[in-house]
């Protein structure tokens, strides 16, 4: 079973994908913010129509104390718009620090910043679907 997952930002929003066992996740885009979020929801269906996804898994930003703040409560805000649209289920999932371990992951690579800056978004979409297959397969 594919899953896409999708890591919300102001500027940009990260796009994984899971391998169709639904085992390993992978970067797969990242989208730039339009003018509306009707479109970024369409873009992100498109994905999901494009490689028969089964489920959205959206990051939740909670806070370091694992509480729901402003940020998550804006990610769950546009989790429901988003399932309005995808016609598959849509899920939110933990992301703290994911962006950080993107991140650490790119300069193990000894990439640029400028590099990184364009792959980070993805790499942390990845991060939080690995850690939400992993948190699938264990239960």
């Amino acid at each position: 079973m594919r899953v896409v997952g999708i890591d919300l930002g102001s500027k940009r929003i990260g796009v994984a994908m899971s391998d169709a066992s639904g085992t390993i996740a992978s970067p797969l885009t990242v989208l730039r913010r339009g003018g509306s979020r009707a479109a970024d929801h369409a873009a992100i269906a498109a994905i999901v129509f494009e490689y028969e996804a089964k489920i959205v898994v959206v990051g939740l930003p909670l806070t370091l104390a694992g509480d729901v703040g402003p940020a998550a409560r804006a990610a769950i805000d546009e989790a429901s718009a988003i399932a309005k649209v995808v016609g598959v289920p849509v899920e939110t999932f933990d992301e703290r620090l994911t962006t950080v371990a993107a991140d650490a992951i790119l300069m193990e690579r000894r990439m640029r910043a400028e590099a990184r800056r364009r792959l980070v978004d993805k790499v942390a979409a990845a991060v939080m679907l690995q850690a939400w297959l992993d948190a699938r397969d264990s239960a």
